[in-house]
């Protein structure tokens, strides 16, 4: 897979598990711990995740919400 695609699909699988720390009962622990191994996967691709974090900032759109394609166009 390429680093911006597999690198955008870390940053929305750990989108999930961090929005439980939000919920009543708080974060369990096997759900902290998949975060600390997505963002440890994630320093693999630290330009990738520099360029999906500035192409969310300029459309203006959560991370969640974009696609390869998406990067790729203003890169």
């Amino acid at each position: 897979m390429e680093p911006i695609a597999e690198a955008l699909e870390l940053l929305k699988r750990q989108a999930e598990p961090e929005g439980g720390m939000h919920q009543p009962g708080g974060l369990r622990v096997t759900e902290e711990r998949e975060i600390y191994l997505l963002r440890e996967r994630l320093k693999c691709y630290p330009q990738a995740v520099s360029a999906i974090l500035q192409a969310a900032r300029n459309m203006n759109r959560p991370v969640e919400t974009l696609e390869p394609k998406d990067i790729r166009r203003l890169v």
